[in-house]
């Protein structure tokens, strides 16, 4: 049976657009439960000025108690050169640079062109490299691989051509982010198709948004295009705050649902997974929560992978 890769992105995707700030004590605690579930990777926090997201200040001091749990791949995104100073210093295992195949998203979100952006990344590579850290991996998170709410379509020639320059900048792994929530299954499988001729093997990772009610057909799809690893957040939390109408990460518990059900395996205990909720409840009160799984309950019959 093939193993999916489940990376809850929550603690950082989920939490960057919410008016609510989470008190560091209960993002602690959310690895603490999502680790006790058989969450085995996890993106954590964004290094980025305070003044721009307030809910990342802490993020050095959530990563070091990240960093406490064997076997858990630890990631952070960095949008820039310091960034990725600062987490590189935090011990993060894996750096994800946000990389938006649409102009004009890239502009709002890093005030860079996508070019620019590849440069800065390659500087971010080579900083990798000179600071001794060879095992942290480089992630290029290809924003608005699908579609963009400020530009409208985004050329597939330009996501590969975008592809291309990554990969010559020195990224370990390529992810296609479906930012706006624009993708649909058929663009899904072209896509992913297109862009492993140019990636390979470094395609292993897709970013799908609920945006529209695709993101599990969109996962599904990625998965029978190859695709082994896919972000999800709790109680589809999030949305980029720079893409106007990008709103609800895939549900994690959906997701995973709808994986096991199928004979994937996660490594993920979903009653454990669904209670984490609960802490959502309490350290984000009046925030909404989402997923059909969580309110309709499991199956009477159903039954998770053996693993």
């Amino acid at each position: 049976m093939t193993r999916i890769i489940i990376n809850e992105v929550g603690m950082r995707d989920g939490l960057q657009s919410l008016q609510s700030i989470m008190a560091t004590d209960d993002k602690k605690r959310w690895i603490d439960l999502a680790y006790a579930a058989g969450v085995r990777h996890m993106e954590v926090a964004s290094f980025v000025p305070a003044r721009l997201l307030p809910q990342m200040a802490d993020a050095a001091e959530v990563v070091a108690h990240a960093l406490t749990f064997p076997d858990l791949a630890v990631t952070v995104l960095a949008p820039n050169l310091r960034g990725a100073e600062n987490a590189l210093a935090s011990g993060a295992q894996r750096i994800v640079a946000p990389i938006s195949v649409s102009a004009a998203h890239s502009q709002a979100n890093v005030r860079r062109s996508p070019e620019e952006m590849v440069e800065e990344f390659a500087r971010m590579c080579d900083l990798r490299s000179s600071s001794g850290r060879h095992d942290v991996v480089m992630v290029a998170g290809m924003s608005t691989a699908f579609g963009c709410t400020r530009q409208g379509e985004v050329s597939l020639d330009d996501l590969c051509a975008l592809t291309r320059r990554v990969l010559e900048a020195g990224c370990d792994q390529v992810s296609l982010g479906d930012t706006t929530g624009y993708a649909t299954p058929g663009q899904v499988g072209r896509t992913l198709d297109a862009v492993r001729e140019i990636a390979g093997g470094k395609l292993q990772a897709a970013h799908f948004h609920d945006t529209r009610g695709l993101a599990l057909a969109n996962s599904l799809v990625a998965v029978q295009h190859g695709i082994s690893e896919l972000d999800s957040s709790l109680a589809g939390l999030g949305g980029c705050p720079f893409a106007p109408g990008a709103s609800g990460n895939t549900v994690s518990e959906d997701l995973v649902f709808m994986l096991q059900s199928m004979g994937y395996i996660t490594g993920i205990d979903l009653e454990r997974l669904i209670a984490c909720r609960e802490l959502l409840t309490h350290a984000l009160p009046g925030e909404p929560l989402y997923g059909y799984i969580a309110r309709a309950g499991l199956p009477k019959h159903f039954a998770a992978p053996a693993h």
